[in-house]
């Protein structure tokens, strides 16, 4: 008989075989598609995620550490399952990769393929697979990288002893940089010297532009993800987001992935921090106190309102606010619940507000996760102006009821007290009046717009997945002031019901050519007012020359035309020649008739032209 203790058993798991990973294409691999047995001897995690969900962009910066401190034994494996239609076009996935710094391999799973295989029921969720393939934990929901990390741990001990780990360089293969002046910028600030203030977010930067939106006057931060005080050189931002003007002539900046409050003096280029631990905000945690003693959650725009600094916290689903006064934070409306609930703004329920604008009585705000138009009221009431829920959403005008949004970012108060929505997954900028209830649709093919200014009668759109600031004309009734009893209006063009071809004349300076090197040089964007003036022939396009299809039961409106060309030094021996942009903006107002012309010949001067860049003509 042996008295000797048994030995203590292993931990057991459960060993469910990890199904194989399907889906469209990979992203960050190279071209390769990856397979479970070839990752096999490798710690893998999957993430299941949709861009559009803050949550799963806060576990996106939670796996960042993991991520590294185990890099040669830990393989994450993002699997993006789409929530909105626009989430399932891969373009978009592969431009929300870049966006958010994501430094792993990628599946686009639209039609979710492996979510299904894998029974998941909730974004975000991690699986973690040991390195025999065997499915060891799953766990749905933020905060689990203190838990995983433990595992991982676990697993790299375990299987070093059996000799099944296997050590070395992962699959990812970092995508080629673009030349781009901006990169996914996210909101604008038009700044009393009429320069823009852009928040550069992929590359944790403040930029300002000058008053063409597209010359670069100074960056703000060193371009290193980090959360650093000091001068422009030297500050450091992470994924910075709204922008808001204070009354003393600073900026404050909400510094989204740093869950912190910023503040720039444009006059010094000194960057300081007014709230937030740069720490994400939990459950339990103050919801009030001074600015640097309280966390935030992902704020991401910012608005001057009623004496504050208002703040769309995204991701606790509340509006805050932050006063400068006394430099003290608090919640102003929400619960923390998701959803779209009206009433008193303690009882409110939001889904990740977005985008603030501060009105003469109401604060209006994009509530992106619920599609909808909101505002508060000068009593701290909270309405719906469009919008009904989590899962409703599409493109549809009309009634303010029956309107449709998709996953809207950005809010602008117009001059008549409408405002513009940067609808940004219908890639529109859209209009919601007030005094009538309709929504309608501005302007179309716009690439993820997800902020606009106002610039004189013009509205300047932060286009984020075209990494550009676009000038587009308003429409007349957006810029009528009731007070303005007047204003002055412009010959119309006769011209032919039916087919009008408009051509853009564009020459290139004297000792220039157009820039082709990376694409096109040239930008065409056709809109009308009304837009039914237009059967065909709106939107965007890279030729000057464009046939237009007019509506002969429209008897008059307005052409939005505006070109772009870019031209360079035509000097073979000049390695790094000067390159100019020529862009003008047009609103032709036509009149049909039988004899009116079939042809419209707009000329888009040079710079050594009489009209400059950016000239309103009419010809």
């Amino acid at each position: 008989m042996n008295d000797a203790p048994a030995p203590t058993p292993a931990p057991r798991r459960a060993r469910v075989r990890a199904p194989e990973l399907r889906g469209r294409s990979w992203i960050n691999t190279g071209g390769k598609e990856l397979s479970l047995a070839e990752l096999r001897g490798r710690i893998v995690v999957l993430d299941f995620w949709t861009f559009c969900c803050v949550n799963c962009l806060h576990v996106l910066d939670e796996l960042r550490e993991l991520e590294e401190k185990h890099r040669d034994t830990l393989v994450i494996v993002g699997v993006h399952s789409p929530k909105f239609a626009h989430e399932a076009e891969h373009r978009a996935v592969v431009d929300a990769v870049e966006r958010y710094g994501v430094e792993h391999p990628v599946l686009d799973d639209p039609e979710l393929a492996t979510w299904k295989q894998y029974a998941v029921r909730a974004w975000p969720t991690l699986v973690v697979i040991d390195p025999e393939g065997h499915i060891v934990a799953q766990h749905a929901g933020e905060g689990h990288a203190h838990a995983i990390e433990k595992l991982v741990e676990e697993l790299e001990a375990e299987h070093a002893a059996k000799g099944t780990l296997r050590r070395g360089d992962g699959p990812y293969v970092a995508p080629e940089p673009e030349p781009t002046v901006l990169r996914f910028p996210g909101k604008a600030l038009l700044l009393p010297t009429g320069t823009f203030l852009v928040s550069d977010t992929t590359r944790h930067q403040l930029v300002e532009l000058a008053e063409d939106g597209e010359s670069v006057l100074r960056r703000i931060g060193d371009g290193t993800r980090g959360l650093a005080d000091g001068p422009a050189d030297r500050a450091r931002f992470q994924e910075p987001q709204g922008l808001a003007a204070l009354p003393d002539g600073t900026v404050v900046v909400a510094d989204t992935v740093n869950h912190a409050l910023r503040r720039f003096d444009p006059a010094t280029g000194e960057v300081t921090t007014l709230a937030g631990t740069g720490r994400q905000w939990m459950q339990g945690e103050p919801t009030e106190g001074p600015g640097r003693e309280v966390g935030l959650s992902s704020p991401w725009d910012v608005a001057w309102w009623r004496d504050r600094v208002w703040i769309a916290m995204a991701g606790v689903h509340q509006l805050w606010a932050y006063d400068p006064a006394d430099g003290r934070v608090s919640v102003t409306a929400g619960t923390t619940n998701e959803g779209l609930v009206d009433g008193p703004g303690a009882q409110a329920w939001f889904a990740q507000p977005s985008g603030l604008a501060a009105g003469a009585d109401r604060l209006w705000l994009a509530d992106s996760e619920t599609s909808a138009l909101r505002f508060v009221d000068a009593d701290g009431t909270v309405h719906t102006a469009v919008g009904t829920g989590l899962f409703d959403f599409g493109h549809r005008d009309g009634e303010a009821g029956q309107a449709l949004l998709q996953h809207p970012l950005g809010v602008t108060v117009l001059p008549d007290g409408s405002v513009a929505v940067a609808d940004t997954y219908n890639h529109a900028l859209r209009r919601y009046d007030p005094a009538t209830g309709q929504v309608t649709t501005l302007a179309t093919d716009l690439r993820e717009p997800s902020d606009a200014v106002l610039v004189g009668d013009d509205i300047v759109v932060v286009e984020s997945a075209r990494h550009r600031l676009t000038r587009l004309r308003l429409p007349e009734e957006a810029v009528r002031v009731e007070a303005v009893a007047h204003r002055t209006r412009r010959e119309a063009t006769e011209v032919a019901p039916g087919t009008l071809r408009l051509d853009v004349v564009f020459q290139a300076p004297a000792g220039q050519k157009l820039d082709t090197r990376y694409g096109p040089s040239t930008r065409l964007l056709v809109s009308a007012t009304p837009p039914e003036l237009l059967r065909s022939g709106e939107g965007a396009g890279t030729d000057l020359r464009r046939v237009l299809e007019l509506d002969s039961g429209v008897p008059e409106g307005v052409l939005h035309v505006s070109a772009m060309a870019a031209s360079c030094d035509d000097d073979p021996a000049n390695e790094y020649p000067a390159c100019h942009v020529h862009q003008q903006d047009w609103g032709v107002p036509v009149r049909l008739t039988a004899s009116g012309a079939t042809r419209l010949p707009l000329v888009l001067a040079g710079l050594d032209a009489e009209a400059g860049a950016g000239a309103d003509q009419t010809p």
